[in-house]
Parts: C-alpha cells; structure tokens; sequence
C-alpha cells in the first residue's frame, strides 16, 4: 500500500517546490506568464503556477566587473595597456530581463569600448596626473549608456596603466634629471642668502670699528681653544688703525 502511494507522494513534492519559491533579501523574481512579463516579486515566499509562470532570479547586491587590459593609443601616439573596475547594480529587474539579452556581458563589453575612446582623447600625461577626471568622465559615459537596461554604474577607476619599457626609461631619466635641477636651485638659493648675509654683516662691522674688534678678539678665543701651539695672526688695518692715529 505505502509503495504505491510513493509516485503520488513525490509527485507531491515536485509540485510544492515548483509551485513555492522563497527568494533572499538581495534577490528579486521577475515572473513571465505564458512568456510575457507579469509583475517582480521578492524577497521572501512567492508563489507560481506550474506550467504558465517562469521564475528569473536577479541579484541587486553591487557587482564589481574587472576589465581585462585594453591596449590603448593615447592623443600623442603612445601605445600602453589599460585594465580599470567597474561598480553597477541592477535598478530594475524588469528592464534588465526584458530590455537586454545578458546585462552583465552587454555591461562589460560597453565597458572595455568605452575605455578604449575615452583613453584616447587623452596625452599620456594627462592619463598619469588626472585619474580622478578620467574616472568621472568614463562613469557617467557608462551609467547613461546602461540606463535603458536597468543598470546602475555607480564606479569606474582606472586601476593601471602599463607604460612601454623605453617610455619608463625615459620618465626615469626625465625625474632625475627635474630632482638634480631643484637640488642646483636649492643650492643657489643657499648661497645667495649666504652672501647676502655676509654682505650685511660686514656693513655692519666697517660701520663700527669697535664691534670689528669684538669680532676678532672672539675668533682668537675660538682658535685658541682648539689647542693649536703656532698660531699666525693677520692684523686687519682697521683694527691698528686706531693705535696709529694716536701716536
């Protein structure tokens, strides 16, 4: 008796979860009947027809898309490769089953193109010194193209540029060149204020025959305590100069 109720009983259940769906918080179910588009349900329990209703399951969480390297030629011909990430979301299940065949392959080919015109209207330094700009500009490229499917590209960053060997060589040479330069002015500069400080000091001591003589006597303090046993001495004139007119 209980073998022959076993096919209506798995029957039974065939039919239960066919016909109950329990959907998670970050999932939604667009439902066609009869192959036309019929309402979005989720999360939690749903309910469908065997037989006339289809379920889709989309995922509305954040997806983060890597774009493989894309070569690229910038506006002064030179050639690198480009890899960036892009952040979207599906806004509206509805549009992203009915308007599009597959948003997720649509999104990232749209993506790699995309990376690829927009690089190209910039010169290889401005790649280097505006990825902020360069960023802003592929975003909103990107979420107004993806707008009609349901999409929402809430990020682009440009991750990294991969620059030709001999281009790196002459960067380096370029960056080491600009720091021997600042080094160069930075010591111009030092000795400029030196002189000029010199200068002003020894206005000052011509001005005062007094201080001259302070100044000297407190260099032949300074020579003495380093215990030297000859010292050689030269006299300036202004320092005689008062002894001589006094005679």
């Amino acid at each position: 008796m209980l073998a022959s109720l076993i096919p209506f009983i798995v029957f039974g259940v065939i039919i239960i979860f066919s016909v109950f769906k329990i959907l998670p918080e970050w999932e939604r179910g667009v439902i066609l009947r009869f192959g036309r588009f019929n309402s979005v349900k989720g999360p939690g329990f749903i309910f469908l027809i065997p037989g006339v209703d289809k379920l889709i399951r989309i995922d509305t969480r954040t997806v983060t898309m890597d774009i493989q390297p894309q070569d690229i030629i910038t506006k002064d011909n030179v050639s690198m490769k480009v890899n960036a990430v892009v952040y979207f979301r599906v806004t509206s299940p509805q549009m992203a089953i009915t308007q599009i065949e597959d948003y997720y392959f649509a999104t990232s080919q749209l993506a790699q193109t995309t990376l690829r015109s927009v690089l190209g209207q910039y010169q290889m330094d401005d790649l280097l010194s505006s990825r902020d700009k360069i960023n802003q500009a592929l975003q909103e490229i990107l979420d107004k193209a993806t707008e009609p499917w349901g999409i929402k590209v809430s990020l682009v960053e440009v991750k990294h540029i991969d620059l030709p060997k001999e281009m790196q060589r002459a960067m380096a040479r370029e960056a080491e060149a600009e720091r021997e330069r600042r080094a160069k002015v930075i010591n111009a500069d030092g000795e400029l204020q030196r002189s000029e400080t010199l200068a002003k000091a020894s206005n000052m001591l011509a001005s005062s025959p007094s201080a001259l003589q302070l100044a000297y006597l407190q260099a032949l303090g300074e020579i003495s305590g380093e215990g030297t046993n000859t010292i050689i001495l030269p006299l300036p004139l202004d320092l005689v100069k008062p002894f001589m007119e006094n005679k």
